[in-house]
Parts: C-alpha cells; sequence; structure tokens
C-alpha cells in the first residue's frame, strides 16, 4: 500500500514542477497557488500525508523561483513541456494583476446588439425537370431570307397635271417617257400657263415644248433635245398719274433651240483619255423685226495621269443678231488650255482663257483661269479662290428672258469681265447641313444696264452700257439644310455694291437680294413646297417725258436729274400637295401670299394674291 502512495505522490510532484505559469513583469503580488484539480487518492495513514506536504512545499517553492526568474513562458497542455499534455490537474501561479491597454484606433465606440435575431428562412421547393441536357455546340445552317416584294414594279412613265384659279389662271403640264432601259432614254415635256391681271392688258402666257433622246454605250453617250418656248405679255406698263391714252400693244416671243452632245464615259481607271464634244443651236424673234440666230460648238479634251490632268477645251460662238436699224455679225472664239493637281486635301485648276471677237467687233483678249481649293477641316471645311475673265456675249435673246418689255432696236455691245476674283469657304457644318460663303470683286467693261424709255406705246426699255471700268464689290452665302430625307431647307443671299464708271447708279440691280425655299414631306401622301423672294430697292435713271401738273404729259429736263426709285419688296409662294390614290394627285398654289403691289421694273406692277389648283394623273 505504501508503494501506490509514493507513487501517486511524484508523479504529484512532477507535474507541479513542470506546471504552466504566466506572469506580468510590473510589481510583484502575493503569491497564491491554485489547484485546477486534486487526484482522487485516499489518505490513510499520517506519517505519510506529511511527509508528500513538506515534499510539495519545497517542490512548490523551487517552482515559484523559477517563475519569476522568467514569466513569459505557458505551461500546461499549451507548454514547452510535452510531457505535461493530457495532464489531470494543473496549478497556474499569478505574480501581478493584468491591466489590458488598447489604443484608440481599436476600441469600439457602439454596444452590442443583445438582441436575439433569427433571420426568416423560407420553405423551399425544388422541382427537377426530368429533360434531356441537349449539348450541341455547332452553328446552325440560317434559313433564306425572302426577298420583299419590289414596291416599283410597275413603272408609271407619264404624268399630266392641269389646273385653274383666280386672274383667269390656266395652268397645265405634261410628261412622257418611254420607262427604264439603261441604254435609250426617250421623253417629251408640254408646258402652258397664262394669267391676266387688274390692270389693262396686264397679260401673260407662257408655252413650252420639247423632247429628249439620250443612248448610252460602252464606250460613249449621245444626247439630244428639241424645245420650242412662245412668251406673250402687253406694254402695260404707264404712270398712275397719267390717264391711259393709248392701248397696250402686244409682244410675243418665239425660242426655237436645239442640241446634241456626244461624250466618252467616265471609267475609274488610270491615265484616262477623256473627251466631248457639243453642237448647240438656236433661233429667236419677237412681234416686231427683231431676229438673232446662234451656233456655238463647243469641246474638250483631257489626258490623266494619275493625279495629274492637262487639257483643252474650245468653243466658236456665232451670233447673228438684227432689228430694223442693224444687221450684225457677233462671233466670238474661245480656247482654254488648263492644266489640274488633286491631291488628298487640295486641288489646283491652272489656266488661262484666250477670246478673240471677230465679225463686226474686232478684239482680243487673255484672261486668267485659275482655282484653288484646300481642305481646311478635312470631310468638312475647303477653302477656295478664283481668279478668272471672259467676253460676255450681248444678245436679244438673253435680255428678253431677263426684261420682257423691251423696246425695239436695242443697242448690242459685248461687255467684258476683265477679272473676277472670289474667295471663300464651303462644305458641311453638320449632317445634312451644308453652306458656301465667298466674297468678291468683279472688274467689268461695258456693263449692259437697262432703262425706261417713254414712247407713244407706253413705258419700254432699252439697254445702255456703262462706257469704261465698273466695280462690283460683294458677298455670296448659301445654306442648305437636309433634316431629313422629308425636310429640305434651302436659301442664297446677295450684296452688291457696285462702283460706276459714268452712270450715276446701277440702273434696275438691286444691292439685295434673297431667295429661300422648302420641301416637306408631311408623310407619303401630303407635301408641302414654299419660296420667298426678297430685293432691295433699285432705281430708274429718268428718260423723256415725266408726269406734269394735273398729270398733262410734259418734258421737263430739270427732272432728268432725279432717280426714280423702285421700293424693295418681299414675294412669298406657297403649295400643298395631296396623292389621293398611287395615280391621282390634288394640288394647290397660292402666289403673292403677302399681296405686295411689288414692280419688278418701273410702271409694271406684278400680279397681286392669286391661287390656283388641280389635278394630276400618273399612267
Amino acid at each position: 500500500m505504501n508503494s501506490r502512495y509514493t507513487y501517486t505522490l511524484l508523479t504529484l510532484i512532477i507535474a507541479l514542477y513542470f506546471g504552466p505559469a504566466q506572469a506580468q513583469t510590473k510589481k510583484p503580488a502575493k503569491k497564491a497557488t491554485v489547484k485546477t484539480a486534486k487526484a482522487k487518492t485516499p489518505a490513510k495513514k499520517t506519517s505519510t500525508k506529511k511527509a508528500n506536504d513538506a515534499s510539495t512545499s519545497k517542490n512548490l517553492g523551487d517552482a515559484a523561483a523559477k517563475a519569476a526568474q522568467d514569466t513569459t513562458k505557458k505551461g500546461g497542455a499549451n507548454g514547452n513541456n510535452p510531457a505535461n499534455e493530457g495532464s489531470l490537474s494543473e496549478e497556474i501561479i499569478v505574480t501581478t494583476a493584468y491591466k489590458p491597454v488598447l489604443a484608440d484606433a481599436v476600441k469600439i465606440r457602439r454596444n452590442p446588439d443583445l438582441e436575439d435575431k433569427v433571420p426568416f428562412k423560407a420553405p423551399l421547393a425544388y422541382t427537377p425537370l426530368d429533360k434531356k441536357l441537349d449539348q450541341d455546340s455547332e452553328i446552325k445552317q440560317l434559313e433564306a431570307q425572302k426577298r420583299p416584294t419590289e414596291q416599283d414594279s410597275v413603272l408609271l412613265n407619264n404624268y399630266v397635271k392641269a389646273g385653274i384659279g383666280s386672274l383667269k389662271t390656266l395652268y397645265g403640264e405634261a410628261y412622257f417617257g418611254n420607262g427604264r432601259d439603261q441604254a435609250l432614254q426617250v421623253g417629251g415635256f408640254l408646258k402652258h400657263f397664262s394669267q391676266s391681271g387688274s390692270w389693262e392688258k396686264q397679260t401673260e402666257s407662257k408655252d413650252q415644248v420639247g423632247v429628249f433622246i439620250k443612248s448610252i454605250n460602252s464606250e460613249n453617250t449621245i444626247s439630244g433635245r428639241l424645245d420650242y418656248k412662245r412668251q406673250g405679255n402687253y406694254f402695260y406698263g404707264h404712270p398712275d398719274s397719267i390717264p391711259l391714252t393709248f392701248t397696250p400693244k402686244k409682244q410675243y416671243f418665239n425660242d426655237i433651240s436645239g442640241e446634241v452632245e456626244l461624250a466618252k464615259n467616265f471609267k475609274n481607271v488610270e491615265n484616262d483619255f477623256t473627251y466631248a464634244v457639243k453642237l448647240k443651236a438656236n433661233a429667236f424673234s419677237n412681234a416686231y423685226q427683231a431676229r438673232e440666230s446662234n451656233i456655238v460648238i463647243s469641246g474638250f479634251v483631257n489626258q490623266t495621269i494619275k493625279q495629274f490632268y492637262a487639257g483643252l477645251s474650245a468653243s466658236v460662238d456665232l451670233s447673228n443678231p438684227k432689228d430694223s436699224a442693224y444687221k450684225l455679225n457677233n462671233s466670238i472664239l474661245r480656247l482654254n488650255p488648263y492644266i489640274k493637281f488633286q491631291g488628298p486635301n487640295y486641288k489646283i485648276d491652272a489656266g488661262i482663257n484666250i477670246a478673240k471677237e471677230f465679225g463686226d467687233f474686232d478684239r482680243f483678249y487673255v484672261f486668267p483661269a485659275a482655282k484653288l481649293e484646300y481642305q481646311v477641316i478635312p470631310k468638312y471645311v475647303r477653302l477656295f479662290v478664283e481668279a478668272k475673265g471672259d467676253v460676255n456675249r450681248s444678245s436679244i435673246r438673253d435680255f428678253a428672258n431677263i426684261n420682257p418689255y423691251l423696246d425695239q432696236n436695242i443697242q448690242i455691245k459685248n461687255s467684258v469681265d476683265q477679272l473676277d476674283i472670289s474667295a471663300g469657304l464651303k462644305g458641311t457644318l453638320a449632317p445634312g447641313l451644308s453652306f458656301k460663303a465667298s466674297v468678291f470683286r468683279n472688274s467689268v467693261k461695258d456693263m449692259p444696264l437697262f432703262v425706261s424709255n417713254q414712247t407713244a406705246q407706253g413705258y419700254k426699255f432699252q439697254v445702255i452700257y456703262d462706257n469704261g471700268r465698273s466695280r462690283v464689290n460683294g458677298f455670296n452665302g448659301e445654306l442648305d439644310f437636309k433634316a431629313t430625307d422629308d425636310v429640305n431647307i434651302f436659301g442664297r443671299v446677295e450684296f452688291k455694291d457696285y462702283s460706276m464708271a459714268t452712270e450715276k447708279q446701277a440702273w434696275n440691280l438691286p444691292k439685295f437680294l434673297l431667295t429661300a425655299g422648302t420641301a416637306i414631306h408631311i408623310n407619303s401622301k401630303v407635301s408641302i413646297t414654299g419660296s420667298l423672294l426678297i430685293r432691295g430697292n433699285t432705281y430708274d435713271r429718268p428718260y423723256g417725258i415725266v408726269p406734269g401738273p394735273l398729270g398733262t404729259p410734259t418734258t421737263s429736263t430739270a427732272l432728268l436729274t432725279a432717280n426714280r426709285s423702285i421700293a424693295s419688296f418681299a414675294d412669298l409662294n406657297g403649295g400643298v400637295e395631296y396623292r389621293v390614290t398611287p395615280v391621282i394627285t390634288v394640288f394647290a398654289q397660292a402666289n403673292n401670299i403677302l399681296n405686295s403691289g411689288y414692280q419688278n421694273w418701273i410702271y409694271y406692277p406684278n400680279y397681286g394674291f392669286n391661287i390656283f389648283g388641280g389635278v394630276g394623273f400618273s399612267f
């Protein structure tokens, strides 16, 4: 029995000797011994117990001494002595009080949530799919898309339009064509328009008929056309202050013109050689004895070598104007050799224009013919500069198209654009918004001017010339805004300043002119168009008989120095068209909506507000 107690005591002493202890290095405190567990061994003899107590006290003193030397070591199961792992008893020696210290950065400044919250979990039910997984990674073949039916499978090649309206307006148009053919195009047209105003014999009529043909083959294109135009009016103009004491005479113009052209088709190949030749002819006459025939033969040849172009254009203009007082031969020969260079950001045209008058006029001129374009902002804005000159042939036909109230035996004299210089910008500001703006300075010799002439048959117009060099400075601006395919707005403005050589004013020439228009397709059935014209005031030279007291005609040389002013005006027009069916349309047109009694030419007021409408038919 004694041996059993001896083994138990030895086991306890060994456990206490190698037991773990932790201590702080601060102020020493009272030693305390805590026994966490005691061995369940019965004590029967007192002598044995005392001996064990003495031995235990000795061993505890040794252990405390070791702990005072090194209190950082751990004992027990976590100590450095693996032999004590799993022991049934453990003794801890505390040498000082533990005071934990935390930095401000790690302090928790909020109270813990002591409520016991259990999150709600919804009951889940799973239903497995009884389906086989198909793992097909191959690309499937696309099905062929059905082609939509063609909307224009049946072409309507012909169109007829007719209408009537106020001011005894009669209107008609007709167009004819052979349809879709890439090799041959043949067609024709007819036009008629007539109207009568409130003044005596304020009547005009316009008729036009024409045919055309165009043949396209693999190498060349041949085209031709033949037109006939007739315009009629009366000399109804007179001052309001003078009673109408004459019967206005009728005036009409007959104009037959035609042309034939042969041109080589364009091909996008290097070093291409191109050419074209054209023949134009016209015969003009009026209600009196004025006649004019004109034949123009023109053409060009051009050789392309990469970005280099060289060519020559030429024309022969043969004209024979005549009236009751004269018969002239007014012809001009022109030659224009040129060289062109074109790069990614620039384009240069360099050449000269040689003009030779022959017939009853004999003058020789050499003018510059140069133009430079440079892309300031690629694909958007281009800068251009141009210098040119030419001889402008005076023509009875051209004058009558501008002013139908011409007198007889108008003077024929060619004017000369000695040097026309212009510079500006053009390009695109935004998608659908294009522009062009330029300033110019023109030097013109013998500028033609219209001036009124009082005759026994009313006011008519003669042509005079500013003998010498006239200068014209100005600005041109153009703007075209195509917001969508259904909305288009465009306009052009022009400012001019005239410096005349011998005349006091640029008679009947405005200094300001604005033209604008719009075309709007509201939907597939309704379309709206509109136009606006604003012209600045002009002056007409005093001539011959002027109004006297009480409206009686008299001759006054003193009043010849007073300029007769023609007020500025605005002319607004608009139209609408409605497509009833694919082949039937109805339309309406309103002119001079502002009903302004303006005058293009002095003593010739224009027509007031008028409206007409009708029906169009396609077949």
